[in-house]
């Protein structure tokens, strides 16, 4: 008669002891540190709230469809008081490219669709916002929307500061330094408020600084001739070039041959190199 054989004690289920004590004193540690996080967090942002009272949705706000978002962006323009800054780039659903961030088409629809509005806003001024000085960046994708030139035209008539980047940007809004509006995708943008809205000031002034100068005034060369240069330094095709400036690639490239013959220069790289140093641009 066999009898089942004995398990040896090795062998044998046992709890499953814990993690080892070197491990439990790092996770106790990280929970310490995520709490001072966290409570260093709040004592931040309680220090931007007005008599340290309690505002739900005061330093991030998220507003989607286009509707929402073109009054925000209203609200947040013509309610600055000294300042605007904003970057531009592509077509832009809200706001419409014609004239940037003020257009009366950018709000037509809010006023038209939008339920339950009580009064209709005035007209988006073509000069934008009277009480405020304007900075904007465009990019490469902004220039070749249709009426992009024009549009860039219109803001510095009104004495508005533009300057251009090759590089994509996003599309921001900053109002006095204390709100800023950025889009986060088609349908979906978001507003920050103090502190955070110092992060937004800050990309914008990087930008700024890494920009050049749209168009100026102070050169000796032609206008068409600059706006083509411009347009050939952010990278446009001829064809893209021709359709803004109404003409054809072959104009184009015969008015940029003449260029490159009154500089004496064989490329266009060149040509580019000439222009900036010489104030063409």
């Amino acid at each position: 008669m066999s009898s089942r054989p004995e398990v040896p004690p090795s062998s044998r289920a046992e709890p499953s002891p814990g993690p080892p004590a070197s491990v439990r004193s790092s996770l106790i540690r990280l929970q310490e540190d995520l709490r001072r996080a966290d409570d260093s967090l709040v004592r931040l942002l309680g220090a931007w709230r007005p008599d340290g009272l309690e505002v739900p949705g005061q330093f991030v706000e998220f507003w989607e469809g286009r509707e929402a978002q073109a009054r925000r962006l209203y609200e947040l323009e013509y309610g600055a008081r000294s300042s605007l800054m904003g970057f531009q780039s592509g077509a832009n659903t809200v706001a419409p490219v014609p004239s940037t961030l003020a257009d009366p088409e950018g709000v037509s629809a809010v006023e038209g669709e939008a339920e339950g509005a009580q009064e209709a806003e005035p007209p988006w001024r073509k000069d934008g916002n009277p009480h405020a000085a304007y900075r904007v960046v465009v990019d490469r994708a902004f220039l070749t929307e249709p009426a992009a030139l024009r549009a860039l035209d219109e803001r510095l008539a009104a004495g508005h500061q533009v300057r251009v980047v090759d590089q994509p940007l996003i599309k921001l809004l900053i109002a006095d330094e204390e709100t800023a509006m950025v889009q986060l995708e088609a349908g979906r943008s978001m507003v920050l408020g103090p502190p955070l809205v110092r992060l937004a000031v800050e990309l914008f002034e990087s930008v700024w600084q890494r920009s050049r100068p749209y168009l100026r005034e102070d050169g000796d060369l032609d206008p068409t001739d600059r706006r083509l240069l411009q347009l050939m330094l952010s990278g446009l095709t001829d064809a893209a070039t021709a359709h803004q400036l109404g003409t054809s690639p072959r104009t184009v490239q015969r008015r940029l041959r003449a260029l490159m013959d009154a500089a004496s220069v064989s490329s266009r790289v060149q040509l580019g190199w000439y222009a900036m140093r010489n104030n063409w641009v």
